[in-house]
């Protein structure tokens, strides 16, 4: 073997956090579902979202089908703030899954993709009196009460039977960023316990209003099984109520060296606290959005320019107008160029983004493969959040969403135009300013 072959990596070697349905081909490029990168930066531009459609539905199905061999009487929400795309609310649905809403927005767009409205839940701490009418016009599931203020509008504004759950503080603040946790006392999600109970007085007394159950949630992107049981301890004293949705949380692997609990770990930790601690007959619910979503999508950019100065950066066309969550949270990613995964990395760089902020730096110390402009470079496990969160920082336009099967890729959301963002601002055309 010739020290050239020697240094080749195999798919084993270096795929472990890409979606599942990531392959190379035989000169080392990168396929998600079957598609090669270098055809879907040609079809579709960069930078663009891409979903393997095959492992994330593979993937609600060790949600769904976990918890119903381990406790029959639940349910799986998607928490859809992970990924709001009409595609994906229409995935959703027909793989069995409840919606998770938390704005009018999420809604209209569940509907758009013809959810069942008797599958949608609505959250939400400071939800306006229009998204609480359009939530009682569609005739939704479920809306979670968060405070006492929302509940005073939904007892002035429902005229017909609505089933409702109270967010109970938990008093669990979970081991993750700052501004992903949700659990603790000091949190802005939530009632307290007597707060609860008070609710739960004033809920009974509405000729309109019933009270499913209790509601808990404690943070996004928890790597530990632990705070979860925890989280299904703390409801148990203030039934017994027909449902208990212990919300959503699961953390995922996004670098090699960061470890996760896998989807059975959790769901062992989570229903073998409700079989100690909750009524047998009760319906247990989880909210998996991130857990879901993340591996399943990667984003796709291209190379804009390379500097040797203090350090050697990467520029790519994208940035945190596209993945907000690295500036945000101080997410750690991976990337890799697309087209070379077979060779071992020779540049410690900065892939940094387009933005014009120090702060856009994507990935810092990355090991890349001689890296050149006009390179496709792709950064994995940025299916969740990322398109929720993408905005218009120094004009840059919204990427499009494809995702991709069996070989063929399909447009779920094109790429917003310039000419998309002027239509707010026709109003300023219409005087001289």
């Amino acid at each position: 073997m010739s020290t050239t072959e020697s240094l080749r990596l195999t798919p084993a070697d270096v795929l472990g956090v890409f979606p599942e349905e990531s392959d190379l081909t035989e000169t080392g490029e990168l396929t998600i579902g079957g598609c090669s990168v270098s055809q879907l930066a040609e079809e579709f531009g960069t930078p663009a979202y891409v979903i393997d459609e095959q492992g994330l539905r593979r993937q609600i199905r060790r949600f769904v089908d976990g918890l119903a061999s381990r406790w029959p009487h639940s349910t799986v929400l998607f928490a859809s703030k992970s990924l709001p795309a009409v595609a994906m609310y229409a995935i959703a649905q027909s793989e069995g899954l409840g919606v998770d809403v938390a704005g009018g927005g999420e809604l209209m767009m569940a509907l758009a993709a013809g959810v069942d409205p008797g599958r949608i839940y609505m959250h939400g701490n400071a939800k306006s009196d229009a998204e609480i009418d359009m939530a009682l016009q569609a005739g939704i599931r479920c809306i979670i009460v968060d405070n006492l203020d929302e509940l005073a509008r939904l007892e002035a504004l429902a005229k017909r039977p609505q089933s409702v759950m109270i967010r109970l503080t938990p008093g669990i603040d979970p081991r993750t960023h700052a501004s992903q946790a949700t659990g603790g006392t000091d949190s802005k999600f939530g009632l307290p316990r007597e707060q609860v109970e008070l609710a739960a007085k004033r809920i009974a007394a509405h000729p309109f209003l019933s009270l499913e159950g209790i509601h808990v949630h404690i943070g996004s992107q928890v790597l530990e099984t632990e705070p979860f049981a925890d989280a299904v301890k703390t409801v148990a004293d203030l039934g017994p109520f027909e449902t208990y949705d212990i919300g959503g949380g699961l953390g995922v692997q996004y670098t090699e060296d960061q470890p996760a609990p896998s989807v059975e770990q959790y769901l062992d930790a989570v229903v073998d606290a409700a079989r100690a601690h909750l009524p047998a007959d009760a319906r247990l619910i989880i909210e998996p959005g991130r857990s879901l979503v993340a591996r399943a999508g990667v984003s796709l950019y291209r190379v804009n320019a390379v500097k040797h100065t203090g350090k050697t950066f990467v520029a790519v066309d994208g940035g945190m107008a596209d993945n907000l969550d690295i500036a945000l949270t101080g997410q750690r990613y991976h990337a890799v160029v697309a087209t070379t995964m077979d060779r071992v990395p020779d540049t410690v760089c900065d892939v940094v983004g387009r933005q014009c902020e120090s702060g856009d730096l994507m990935v810092g110390g990355a090991k890349l493969v001689d890296p050149k402009v006009d390179d496709l470079v792709v950064i994995p496990v940025t299916g969740a959040y990322s398109y929720t969160m993408a905005n218009h920082y120094n004009g840059a336009p919204i990427p499009p969403i494809v995702f991709c099967a069996d070989g063929k890729a399909s447009l779920a959301a094109r790429r917003e135009t310039y000419e998309d963002m002027l239509q707010t601002h026709q109003p300023a055309f219409t005087r001289q300013w």
